[in-house]
């Protein structure tokens, strides 16, 4: 099977059908192109969403995402990042490998059809060019013949006519045999054109037209193998992410199966449990005792004997609405129907109950005393955790200047080991400053947990620690507590005396100086600092080292008075200065 014998007269057509070869793997080409395109956006859109979802940093919905259901989500929206990248590398690679690689080929196969085809009217014309050298010597064989036929005749007709002359007779004569003599080479011109016409037909038809139409042929079949072979490309680029993508699903599966009901039930309860017990039952009040008085003066002592008992409701009795309910202090004051204390109970929020005992710009007393017992022990127990860490960064900046100041003694040229004792006792001072706050957290935390009697003289000693130049201030705002148990009660002055205290104590750190620079750093990468602690910086950005790594990894920096924290030290490139207080250095 093959063009140059099957279609040798087929010249023009198989020119149309080579062009439209070139048109589909060019239509092809702009397919791949538009799903590159395709997969890009999707990418983009996946990634959009995503993003969208996810929590906003340093915000309340970050602290909400504590619970496994949330966590899921997170990791479901991680693996649709992962799962966007993956059509990513569908359009990189479709472009790379198949794009790339077929706009080449088109170029090529333009410029290989256009030589075949260039080669194939070439000898078109020089077969037609012989053809009409053919049809001339022929035309030309064919009018000396008939002008040797009329020559001819007209010597036969002047020879058999008496009355022309010899020399006339003889004229005509010698015209005949040019004539005929010329006819007899354009018979051989003619015969000799004749043979090389067909031999150059013959080659042509049996020997140049195969040969270029087998080019033809040949090109037009490796068109097609690349094609296919670019299918195949094309569906294997979506063939290598299919394991990744599955590893996506699989992960979004795992975080599904993860997802642990109980868990985040007792995280409910861990972050709304206010530690009050249930209210109990009423007691029974009796309004009969009225009447009674009016009876006699006897039986008015004995109903007064006798309805002291049925009418406590103030004391410590498992039966009081507390916290819910304030005590009634004036015995004429009437009584709330049950109805509205209902109401009140179901209604009811802690309040804040001195405005003198909250930090200045915030809204929460500094022993978090307007929090249920519960909520108030996580919230203590959180502030000494923060302030045994503040404490372990202050002691080892203790010890680096201890160590220092041990280079400098043994080696004075670098510096002067006294310039070292002011920042020494600034810091002891300050850890010393950390470890009394340590303990008055710790001293509340003990009196919540139980540990130590609520308020009671030793815990006034106890703050008095802080602030010994403050007296104690009697705070009228405050609303008297009383747990069922009574190991939850404030008494209104000693509330507002501790609370006063532990702001005045409060007050000490506000001034507080900032540590100085000991150098230099600048950003060899973008760093987002989404925890707590950690500061974000930008590649290139220049910024000032408070303090050097502890070999922890991480290192303290500054950007202005208010933004500093802690960075990879990997992140940065750190210049100290050797005279700034505080520095190493290392020999």
């Amino acid at each position: 099977m093959s063009w140059g014998t099957e279609l040798w007269d087929q010249f023009d057509n198989l020119e149309k059908h080579t062009q439209w070869g070139i048109d589909i793997l060019e239509k092809y080409i702009k397919f791949v192109k538009e799903r590159t395109e395709i997969e890009l956006s999707y990418a983009k859109q996946l990634r959009n969403l995503s993003k969208k979802y996810q929590p906003k940093k340093n915000s309340k919905e970050e602290e909400e995402y504590k619970y496994t259901s949330c966590k899921a989500f997170i990791s479901t929206l991680n693996e649709m990042n992962d799962y966007a990248g993956q059509h990513e590398v569908i359009s990189e690679n479709m472009a790379s490998q198949i794009i790339v690689d077929l706009a080449r080929y088109v170029q090529e196969l333009k410029q290989e059809r256009k030589s075949n085809f260039h080669d194939g009217r070439k000898a078109q014309q020089h077969i037609e060019t012989c053809w009409k050298q053919l049809e001339s010597s022929k035309r030309r064989f064919e009018r000396d013949c008939k002008e040797a036929d009329r020559a001819q005749q007209y010597f036969e007709k002047m020879d058999a006519d008496i009355n022309v002359t010899k020399a006339d007779v003889e004229k005509a004569r010698q015209q005949a045999q040019i004539r005929h003599q010329m006819a007899e080479d354009s018979k051989a011109d003619y015969s000799s054109i004749l043979q090389k016409f067909n031999h150059e037909q013959h080659e042509y038809y049996h020997t140049h037209i195969p040969n270029i139409f087998q080019k033809i042929q040949e090109m037009e079949e490796r068109r097609i193998v690349r094609m296919g072979e670019s299918m195949k490309t094309y569906a294997e680029v979506d063939r290598q992410v299919i394991p990744i993508i599955g590893k996506c699903l699989d992960g979004i599966v795992k975080a599904a199966e993860s997802i642990d009901q109980k868990n985040d039930s007792q995280l409910v309860i861990e972050a709304y449990k206010s530690g009050f017990e249930p209210p109990g039952d009423i007691e029974f009040e009796d309004y009969t005792q009225p009447m009674k008085r009016t009876v006699s003066d006897n039986s008015l002592s004995n109903s007064r004997g006798e309805g002291k008992p049925d009418l406590k409701f103030g004391g410590k009795s498992k039966g009081k609405l507390w916290p819910f309910i304030k005590k009634n202090k004036s015995p004429k004051q009437q009584k709330e129907p049950l109805s509205h204390r209902f109401n009140e109970f179901m209604t009811s929020k802690p309040k804040i109950h001195c405005f003198r005992s909250l930090k200045r710009g915030g809204a929460t007393p500094e022993d978090f005393s307007n929090l249920p017992p519960e909520q108030r022990r996580k919230k203590l127990q959180q502030k000494v955790d923060e302030l045994n860490k503040e404490i372990q960064k202050e002691m080892d900046q203790r010890d680096a200047i201890t160590k220092m100041k041990d280079v400098y003694l043994k080696n004075p040229q670098m510096g002067d080991p006294a310039s070292l004792d002011h920042k020494l006792a600034e810091v002891s001072q300050n850890i010393e400053k950390l470890r009394l706050e340590t303990q008055k957290f710790e001293a509340w935390l003990a009196e919540v947990e139980g540990r130590l009697p609520a308020r009671n003289e030793q815990a006034r000693r106890q703050s008095g620690l802080y602030d010994s130049q403050n007296p104690p201030t009697v705070n009228n705002c405050a609303q008297d507590r009383e747990s069922p148990d009574g190991s939850y009660t404030e008494e209104q002055s000693q509330e507002s005396e501790v609370k006063v205290l532990a702001t005045d104590f409060d007050d000490e750190f506000d001034d507080e100086e900032p540590l100085p620079a000991i150098g230099t750093c600048k950003a060899l990468y973008t760093f987002e600092g989404q925890n707590e602690g950690t500061i974000s910086v930008v590649e290139g950005e220049t910024l000032y080292v408070i303090e050097e790594d502890k070999g922890d990894g991480w290192t303290r920096i500054r950007r202005n008075e208010d933004e500093e924290g802690y960075v990879p030290t990997s992140y940065v490139e750190v210049c100290l200065d050797k005279n700034a207080k505080g520095a190493k250095t290392y020999i």
